[in-house]
């Protein structure tokens, strides 16, 4: 198969997997969900037993299985980088800071992956229900003053949320994240904000390195300048697919790898991009979501956009608490 339609399916394939992961990471009860629920029962009659109860698992119960994942993917991508990308950079004499960036974001980004994975949400529970229902007011549009858990058998705080994985009511529930195995709400919207910071500028750092050293290679051969002979015996410039195809040739691994990352840096950038715009107009992806087709739902809880931010890195319910 010609090498940059395989390249092709396999991007294809990685960003079909990647978006099934992220919508299903992001479930809600909409009319779109009893589709899917539709779908998942006409499929588990061809699925077996033992693949059914690992999608349940992965989706539909807390489990560590994409924490480790994750973890898998990052050590697979620097084992790549470390082995090959690392040495043939230093060969080139490219810019040992940049070579050495994506080791020092990495060890960034793990530890904000840590703290979203192990930091409280913002759990509602009887003790602190009463401070809770203080922190916001109720807009009677979205949340009513009326609202009662019927699960946890509390009173439901304005802008929190059940949310049926992690089995509790979460104070400002953003939603509930397969990735770290907990849900984003109050007190961990912060740490999630910088992971997706952090882990946004390793992939970029990973692969603007990985370009530049594969950049150089092109110019230090003269590929661009070079001929070769057709199969009809005539003598032909190399164009820009002849020069992708000899790379994929030379460094396949290091070129799927740089695959992989732009597809990740267009899916992170962009899922940044939204949860930064959410944060500084002081809203939640929850919130976002049932706020469509709803008149008058997008306002109430902006403060300006320092005064959003604050609420984010020192979450109201942390200030009342230390009052």
């Amino acid at each position: 198969m010609d090498f940059l339609w395989l390249f092709i399916l396999y991007v294809f394939l990685l960003a079909l997997c990647v978006s099934i992961f992220c919508f299903l990471s992001g479930r809600s009860t909409s009319g779109l969900d009893s589709v899917l629920r539709r779908a998942e029962q006409v499929i588990s009659l061809v699925l077996p037993a033992w693949l059914q109860r690992c999608i349940n698992s992965c989706f539909h119960t807390r489990s560590a299985a994409f924490v480790f994942l994750h973890l898998v993917l990052d050590a697979l991508v620097f084992a790549e980088y470390t082995w090959e990308v690392l040495d043939y950079s230093l060969e080139l004499e490219l810019n040992w800071m940049l070579v050495f960036l994506p080791y020092f974001l990495i060890s960034v980004n793990l530890y904000y992956f840590y703290k979203c994975c192990t930091i409280d949400p913002g759990r509602v529970t009887k003790q602190n229900e009463a401070l809770c229902i203080r922190v916001y007011d109720y807009d009677e549009i979205m949340f009513h003053r009326s609202n009662k858990c019927p699960t946890c058998h509390l009173i439901k705080p304005a802008r929190s949320k059940h949310c049926g994985v992690c089995g509790s009511c979460i104070q400002r529930f953003d939603h509930h994240c397969v990735w770290v195995n907990n849900c984003i709400g109050a007190l961990n919207i912060r740490y999630f904000l910088l992971y997706l910071l952090s882990l946004t500028l390793t992939v970029a750092s990973l692969a603007a390195v990985i370009t530049t050293f594969l950049l150089q290679v092109v110019l230090l051969s003269h590929m661009m300048t070079a001929a070769y002979v057709d199969s009809e015996g005539y003598e032909e410039i190399a164009s820009l697919v002849y020069v992708i195809q000899h790379l994929f040739l030379t460094f396949p691994r290091i070129v799927y790898t740089l695959g992989f990352l732009f597809l990740l840096i267009m899916f992170l950038g962009g899922y940044t991009c939204f949860l930064c715009y959410l944060s500084i107009t002081n809203r939640t992806t929850n919130e976002w979501y049932k706020a469509r087709g709803i008149p008058g739902s997008l306002r109430g809880y902006s403060r300006g956009i320092l005064g959003n931010m604050k609420e984010i890195f020192q979450p109201y319910t942390r200030y009342k608490k230390e009052r």
